[in-house]
């Protein structure tokens, strides 16, 4: 799909220099949306608005961040409440209508419960909330997500969650990698995809995925919280340029 065509299916141009709008949906529990905030607002330099979980519209905006936290307190499990929250629905038919939709952390775990991606996020294999830098490798560079960075390419992203293993059924892992949906892999010091460099026990060391068209992508990291160098790493940064360029 073209950005041209993307851009009049979401309401808004991208053409004459105008900016993407994106909007961050607040969850009662979320607690990553002011850095999603921030990190649109004052390092991209983008238009953004908080979007309460009751509203029910998303007209006029062309990226959607669903942010991490604790969505309703993660009763029944993370992000099951949420998936049934009004604004869902708005979130569905963007993504339908070909606009990008981000989830990070507890958003990806709506994501996969709200079946908008394949697979579950369960409890660390560890049993235990991690919250430290892990090094992901760029598996997929050719997405509206990642073409801002190098195939191969080793990052360096925080990540802090308890319930953030990623696990799916064969057929499904099949489809992934056959094609190429897995965006980022959790590596060790060396980029090899292996159990010292897995936090979590996620499967086949997943740390991010996409959808079948490459417009709806979900990851446990935090790239938000690495889009400057003051923070410690700077390369989640790149993740939410690719999208400009992707909507450019």
């Amino acid at each position: 799909m073209s950005a041209t065509t993307l851009s009049r299916e979401t309401g808004r141009s991208a053409g004459g220099g105008a900016k993407p709008k994106f909007a961050v949906i607040r969850f009662p529990g979320s607690n990553c949306d002011q850095d999603a905030y921030f990190m649109v607002r004052d390092v991209l330099e983008c238009p953004v608005e908080y979007v309460w979980h009751q509203e029910t519209s998303l007209q006029g905006f062309d990226v959607v961040i669903l942010p991490g936290g604790f969505s309703y307190g993660d009763y029944l499990r993370t992000g099951a409440v949420a998936r049934f929250a009004p604004i869902m629905e708005a979130v569905y038919a963007h993504a339908e209508r070909g606009g990008y939709v981000v989830g990070i952390c507890n958003g990806f775990q709506i994501l996969c419960e709200a079946h908008l991606l394949p697979g579950a996020l369960v409890r660390n294999e560890e049993c235990r909330f991690i919250c430290k830098h892990v090094n992901l490798r760029v598996e997929n560079a050719e997405t509206p997500f990642t073409r801002n960075y190098r195939q191969g390419q080793t990052l360096r992203i925080p990540i802090a969650h308890g319930e953030g293993r990623y696990v799916c059924d064969d057929a499904t892992l099949q489809e992934l990698e056959q094609n190429e949906r897995v965006l980022f892999r959790y590596v060790n010091a060396e980029g090899e995809a292996d159990a010292t460099g897995n936090p979590n026990g996620s499967l086949a060391n997943i740390a991010g995925i996409a959808n079948a068209k490459f417009n709806v992508m979900g990851m446990m990291p935090h790239p938000e919280r690495a889009a400057e160098k003051i923070l410690g790493s700077a390369d989640g940064r790149a993740l939410f340029e690719s999208l400009l360029l992707a909507l450019k």
